[in-house]
């Protein structure tokens, strides 16, 4: 009788009446599993291991690659932005400085003037400082026709200096709270708040930025 005819022939139910061979063979064969079981979770703990150090590593790289990237532009970066400080005060050195924000203000009411406006009210306010620029609020009413006015955004725009005006709650409406009369003649009463704006100078901006941390410590 062959190895195989004795496993088949094999109680299940008398384990202990097993030939010496059978019982030698099934405790090899749950040894065998017990190992490859053991080694096959070992594997997969290190092959997860595994993958994950590669994600990381790719990471890793790509994180290199940008710091590389911008190690190698950063003079670069550091001379654009020192042209773009450049062009900004630039700019702000368009616009009026501190000494010259009254004759502004007169040249404003001259170019209304020019256009045919009739100046209510141009009553400028406290100016208010920001980082690098102040801000002076104008309250105003004016009357004039859509001509008029286009030809005083116009004046304002030629002066030599940059001219900014900003409207805030303005209104414009037929003069005397009359309806209709529409058409380029027709009278039309300009009311609100605009802002106008100048660049701090040196001193200014040095003082301004050593209130800051007082008042936001309030």
């Amino acid at each position: 009788m062959s190895f195989l005819d004795d496993l088949r022939n094999l109680d299940r139910n008398n384990v202990g009446g097993w030939p010496r061979s059978a019982k030698v063979f099934f405790a090899g064969l749950i040894v065998v599993l017990i190992l490859f079981f053991g080694w096959y979770l070992h594997i997969s703990d290190q092959q997860d291991e595994l993958e994950s150090a590669r994600q990381k590593e790719t990471a890793l790289k790509k994180e290199f690659s940008d710091k590389q990237a911008k190690a190698v532009n950063l003079e670069a970066y550091r001379k654009q932005l020192e042209d773009m400080k450049e062009m900004l005060q630039t700019m702000l050195r368009q616009l009026p400085s501190r000494t010259e924000m009254p004759d502004l203000l007169n040249d404003i009411t001259q170019a209304a003037l020019a256009a045919g406006i009739e100046t209510e009210l141009f009553q400028p306010g406290g100016e208010v400082m920001k980082d690098f620029y102040a801000e002076k609020p104008i309250q105003l009413k004016m009357l004039g026709s859509y001509h008029q006015f286009g030809t005083f955004i116009s004046n304002v725009a030629s002066l030599p200096r940059v001219v900014i005006l900003t409207m805030h709650d303005v209104s414009l409406r037929p003069a005397g709270g009359a309806k209709g009369g529409a058409g380029s003649n027709a009278q039309l009463s300009l009311e609100g708040v605009v802002k106008t704006y100048r660049y701090l100078d040196d001193e200014e901006a040095a003082a301004n930025a050593a209130d800051k941390p007082a008042s936001g410590g309030k």
